[in-house]
């Protein structure tokens, strides 16, 4: 790897974490991003896993106002800095608010890695592909090639087109652009009251075209109760691959 995180001449990576959802479809109280996981919660897992990077200069959680399960979350192992920040309504306005925070810190050219506070799977490894794929081109993001024949469908749920799978990927996180382009994105579909569901629809609007990156199908997004034991079983397997997880979760009948 050439760039350095001490090279003050060298783009930096920065990290936002939107974790401002509430989590509706799990059905519960507590936001799936405080749900227990493996010995931890599932947004402490996700913090381990993008604090390995050496390239990240600091990480921004972007939480809802009034949030009272943050300060119970521990971070005080991260080897980068942690900051939160308020979020907005919907992701985009959470990002928006997170990119803006680190403005007076973060050059235009410095990347910026979004990722999915409910992914606590992703593995460093991909992460560092990531970076490697996308530095010389506009950004791009994780995301898995569809396997499946894909059938796109009218209002009434009857097939319109079948879709070239070999064309259709699944999006996953991170998502890395500079810093610039995706503030100036974003702020250019909700200054016309568009929303986009994640970082990459924003610049497409711009008309960049961001690079997907193949990762793992590991790599998944906590929606329903039943992902919760589908994330254990992964974090268990990568943990016997020697992958990098909390070892107080890991134990046998932890």
């Amino acid at each position: 790897m050439s760039d350095s995180p001490a090279s003050s001449n060298k783009a930096r990576y920065w990290v936002i974490v939107p974790a401002a959802g509430i989590g509706k479809r799990m059905g519960g109280d507590v936001p799936k991003q405080y749900l227990p996981l493996a010995g931890r919660r599932v947004i402490e897992h996700t913090l381990n896993r993008l604090s390995q990077h050496p390239f990240i200069a600091e990480i921004v959680v972007v939480v809802s106002e009034g949030d009272s399960y943050w300060k119970n979350i521990r971070h005080d192992w991260v080897s980068r800095p942690v900051k939160t920040v308020i979020g907005g309504e919907e992701r985009c306005h959470s990002v928006l608010n997170g990119l803006r925070s680190i403005k007076n810190m973060a050059d235009a050219k410095d990347w910026v890695l979004v990722h999915d506070a409910a992914r606590p799977c992703v593995r460093p490894a991909d992460i560092e592909m990531l970076i490697s794929e996308c530095r010389n081109e506009v950004g791009g993001l994780l995301g898995l090639p569809v396997k499946d024949t894909m059938k796109q469908v009218d209002s009434d749920n009857r097939i319109a087109e079948t879709l070239e799978r070999e064309q259709v990927w699944h999006a996953l996180t991170p998502q890395m652009f500079r810093y610039e382009d995706l503030l100036s994105s974003l702020e250019a579909v909700l200054d016309k009251n568009e929303m986009v569901t994640d970082e990459a629809m924003a610049m497409e609007r711009a008309g960049f075209k961001p690079k997907m990156v193949s990762g793992h199908a590991d790599n998944i997004k906590i929606t329903h109760p039943d992902d919760l034991a589908l994330a254990e079983f992964y974090l268990r397997q990568q943990h016997s691959q020697g992958i990098a997880v909390f070892d107080d979760g890991m134990s046998d009948g932890g």
